[in-house]
């Protein structure tokens, strides 16, 4: 039987409290105030006294995982696939390893992209100073020098990164099913350039800088007793604050401060960006994108135009009651039309197009 730190705390106010509740009237008052500290007590940071060191591997190697020959991932000496649990009834600590392990894998898909799907890093924004907080996407060889076409992948939105589409696929699937390779080489394979976004990836994280407050002590025209009366105030003050912060933060995790990197600061402006200054310089004549899930919504940002059903003459402004891309009348009401080669008009195709993609 295991009895963890946080419910030794705890364990002395319920006891206080019962006794209290016992009492008659007199005690309200003692009550409120065990009441209002209770109130005060941070469980989830009680909980991070029980935990084992926030202190994971960099290498998938140091976690004792492999992709396989099949692009699973498993455990190396067992190997079983990835199990989350690692710890029993440790979940914040179960999530950080799954973070940890995640950013090694972006890294890891990143090398991918590069060796075995031969895409060139970029750096952007493309005119940034050493100094200043970067991004890349992916290219191929012939991205902007391809006459015929170029296809341009945009993933979703949370913690995945250029060249992914899921994570948790990529963990407990594999490769193929949480990647974008399958369709990097394929296009490849057909000839086409290929631009791989890298829209979540909108800022650095720093470590935020320590504030020193100088002591107003210092000054000599204040007398020596008063001088040392604030200096050992001060003292105190601070004695109180580095054990709060050690209650507050015993795993002593960095406090960090997010950088955002010029013109990049958003999926949406990420993709306008690629698209100002790669896409539109591309040779290609014909340009495919494969968006997933909030990759669609930053491709809408490209001034791009749904034709939908409308008994207003063609290319009429239509109004949405969406926020999406502007919306232009297709000429015609149809709600739906059966698409037959060789008698379907393109106005046609334009509504049938529409209606798939919005009803």
């Amino acid at each position: 039987m295991s009895i963890s730190l946080s419910s030794l705390i705890l364990l002395p106010i319920w006891i206080s409290m019962a006794q209290i509740l016992q009492g008659g009237p007199d005690e309200k008052e003692k009550t409120t105030a065990l009441k209002d500290l209770l109130s005060r007590i941070d469980l989830d940071e009680l909980m991070k006294k029980d935990e084992p060191p926030l202190d994971f591997p960099d290498t998938l190697e140091g976690f004792e995982y492999a992709f396989n020959e099949k692009g699973q991932l498993r455990h190396i000496k067992t190997g079983e696939p990835f199990v989350f649990n690692y710890r029993e009834d440790l979940h914040r600590w179960n999530q950080k390893r799954y973070e940890a392990l995640g950013e090694i894998i972006t890294k890891y898909v990143y090398e991918l992209l590069e060796k075995d799907c031969n895409l060139k890093k970029i750096s952007i924004p493309v005119d940034a100073t050493e100094s200043e907080p970067k991004s890349f996407i992916f290219m191929s060889e012939d991205a902007l020098t391809n006459p015929q076409k170029l296809m341009v992948l945009i993933h979703g939105s949370g913690v995945v990164r250029a060249g992914q589409w899921a994570r948790r696929l990529i963990i407990n699937e594999d490769l193929d099913s949480g990647t974008q390779i399958p369709f990097i080489k394929r296009a490849m394979d057909e000839g086409y350039g290929v631009i791989v976004l890298n829209p979540n990836e909108n800022y650095i994280e720093v470590e935020k800088p320590k504030i020193h407050v100088q002591s107003s002590s210092d000054s000599s025209d204040e007398p020596a007793e008063k001088r040392e009366r604030k200096d050992k105030v001060s003292k105190e003050i601070k004695k109180r604050r580095d054990f709060y912060e050690k209650y507050r933060n015993p795993q002593r995790e960095k406090e960090t401060m997010q950088l955002y990197i010029r013109e990049n600061g958003s999926p949406e402006e990420h993709a306008v960006y690629v698209w100002d200054h790669f896409i539109t310089q591309s040779a290609a004549e014909n340009v495919f994108f494969v968006a997933h899930s909030y990759g669609g919504l930053a491709f809408v940002e490209l001034n791009c135009c749904n034709w939908v059903s409308s008994s207003e003459p063609l290319d009429t402004s239509v109004e949405s009651m969406l926020p999406d891309c502007p919306r232009v009348s297709a000429g015609k009401q149809l709600h739906l039309k059966k698409f037959i080669p060789g008698e379907t008009s393109l106005q046609d195709r334009k509504v049938i197009y529409s209606y798939g993609k919005t009803s």
